[in-house]
């Protein structure tokens, strides 16, 4: 995928270039800076890092990777949170567009980075990631690299204030009304007052046209009727016609009614939007062969993640997602947190793939595309 976001130590992570958060000197201190220098092999490292010298804030320069996994090492340095007056977000931005350019020149397909300047250098978390994720979206725009963002910890991941806690408040009301729903049918105190009206409405039907009980026991006639019915209850039954057992429908009219397959319906709904395709995958966060797979393959079915994906792609209402998922032969649920998050997203009208990513990785721990 061209973006995803992992949890997982960045010297383990395979990809062509390691994004290191250096120190401006050449030499290395503590986190990802000495992990980095211990992997690839501590004297070979500083002996290359020596001959580029001083890197200044939001710069970015490039080594052997020496022992890592990968081809490269981008060393840059980030931004001194003070205040957030003195540069720093310009800065930090920097620390990521910089790397991803000479990814590109360097002819390489993939990028690893971590949350830069969240550690020593103060740098706020929230305030970080959404700096984190608006460069590198604005990158891919143009560019086929592949990205990944290595979260080392959970501590060091946070999103914008608030949207956790409402988030977190949205899966907990949705999820216990499907619970409560599962378990007695409907909600709980919609089933006392169904259970309540039911009864009151049958002793008023009942009182107004035969009376109460012991009323109706006693009643004149009541006797005569009884015999009645015990009578012609079964002649009846021999000359009425027994009803009709519904036709099963065959597997070729079941197969007729399906209606659209969930590729016609992905398409139609794309050109109703007037979009094109690289707009529709990139929006989606998803691989271009992917998207050719979906687009080329009839009967086709892709995960329902990246369903998920393009629903977002195309900013659908929740009616019009939950017809793509059917098409695709999946529901939406509200006893699913994935399910839930995507439909806070849509409710919500956050169409962001990156930021709906962040929010997967957040409550379920793998992004969007994990």
């Amino acid at each position: 995928m061209p973006f995803q976001i992992i949890r997982n130590d960045i010297t383990r992570v395979n990809a062509d270039i390691i994004v290191n958060t250096a120190n401006p000197e050449p030499q290395f201190g503590s986190g990802t800076d000495a992990a980095i220098y211990k992997a690839a092999g501590a004297r070979e490292l500083l002996a290359e890092r020596k001959k580029i010298g001083r890197i200044a804030p939001g710069e970015a320069a490039v080594t052997s990777a020496f022992q890592l996994p990968a081809k490269y090492i981008i060393h840059t340095v980030g931004p001194v949170w003070r205040d957030g007056n003195h540069g720093e977000f310009d800065i930090l931005r920097s620390c990521y567009r910089k790397p991803m350019l000479l990814a590109d020149q360097l002819g390489c397909e993939s990028i690893a980075f971590p949350l830069i300047a969240t550690g020593v250098y103060g740098f706020p978390k929230d305030k970080a990631l959404d700096i984190a994720l608006a460069t590198i979206r604005e990158h891919l725009e143009e560019s086929e690299l592949n990205v990944i963002l290595v979260v080392f910890s959970h501590n060091a991941f946070q999103l914008a204030t608030g949207l956790t806690e409402r988030v977190e408040e949205y899966i907990d009301e949705n999820y216990v009304q499907w619970y409560t729903t599962e378990e007695y049918g409907e909600p709980f105190d919609a089933r006392l007052d169904a259970i309540r009206r039911r009864e009151l409405l049958k002793e008023e039907t009942d009182d107004e046209w035969f009376g109460s009980a012991p009323e109706r026991n006693m009643a004149p006639g009541m006797d005569l009727l009884r015999s009645a019915e015990a009578t012609f209850a079964p002649a009846l039954s021999e000359v009425m016609p027994a009803p009709m057992e519904k036709k099963k429908p065959s597997l070729e009219e079941v197969v007729n009614n399906l209606g659209e397959s969930f590729q016609a319906r992905l398409m139609r709904m794309i050109d109703e939007r007037g979009m094109k395709d690289p707009e529709v995958y990139k929006r989606a966060n998803i691989d271009r062969k992917l998207f050719s797979k979906i687009r080329c393959s009839e009967n086709y079915i892709p995960k329902k993640k990246t369903i998920f994906a393009l629903a977002i792609s195309l900013r659908l209402n929740l009616d019009d997602a939950r017809d793509l998922l059917a098409s695709a032969g999946v529901a939406l649920t509200n006893n699913n947190k994935e399910d839930l998050i995507l439909r806070f997203c849509i409710e919500n009208e956050m169409y962001d793939i990156f930021q709906i990513d962040a929010l997967f990785f957040t409550f379920t721990g793998k992004g969007l595309n994990g």
